[in-house]
């Protein structure tokens, strides 16, 4: 009985030695028996290495490297394609901006089809907060969310499109980036949309084609 009783203290020991630390912060490389290659010789980014006779871990690509491939792009290996996204140099496309100042317009020609995907785009992306009609009063506000801007109002009209294309991209207040969700494109699809909806507010019924009267609601 004292060999039963010793074997079950010895092996609740052990037991309590290898699963107390668990979820402990240690600064100390785990114990692995099979490692699976988790661990390799590498170079950290900006990292010293004596291999190179410059000291530096990281090359200096040849010059004349430009960037290739991309999702936008119809390429593969075989056939790659240029990316301008990579190289963002473009400050009103990318940036909004036409020096130091916001650029005052869409950076893209507006049609139909800018108008339609700004549509969807703004459906999905910004009406749950801003409302159908850019008034601030979409879904989320019936579950707590307070002081959504009309994006409709006389003081947005005022904004020029770069700065839209900012506060998209970058947030502003309690409002999130949209940039890694949302494209350049789809981003200025979407301000073009914005405007359409700001013109709404304001039409009449003679800012509308006569061949078109017809389709409206009464």
């Amino acid at each position: 009985m004292r060999w039963v009783l010793l074997g079950i203290a010895t092996a609740a020991a052990i037991v309590v030695v290898q699963m107390g630390p668990r979820g402990a912060v240690s600064d100390r490389r785990p114990l692995m028996f099979i490692t699976d290659m988790d661990f390799q010789p590498r170079y950290n980014p900006q990292a010293a290495t004596p291999f190179f006779a410059d000291g530096r871990t990281m090359r200096t690509p040849p010059a004349g490297t430009i960037p290739f491939g991309g999702a936008d792009y119809d390429s593969d290996a075989g056939s790659p394609r240029q990316n301008p996204d990579f190289l963002k140099s473009d400050d009103a496309y990318y940036r909004g901006k036409a020096g130091t100042a916001w650029l005052a317009r869409n950076a893209l020609p507006v049609d139909i089809a800018l108008l339609r995907r700004g549509q969807e785009r703004y459906n999905i992306h910004c009406a749950p907060c801003h409302g159908a009609t850019g008034a601030g009063n979409g879904v989320m506000t019936q579950y707590g969310m307070l002081g959504v801007a009309s994006i409709t109002d006389e003081l947005h009209t005022l904004m020029p499109d770069g700065q839209f294309f900012d506060v998209i991209s970058n947030g502003k207040g309690r409002m999130m980036p949209y940039a890694p969700q949302v494209k350049v494109r789809d981003r200025w699809a979407i301000i073009a949309y914005i405007r359409a909806l700001m013109r709404s507010q304001s039409t009449t019924l003679g800012d509308v084609p006569e061949d078109q009267r017809g389709n409206l609601n009464p």
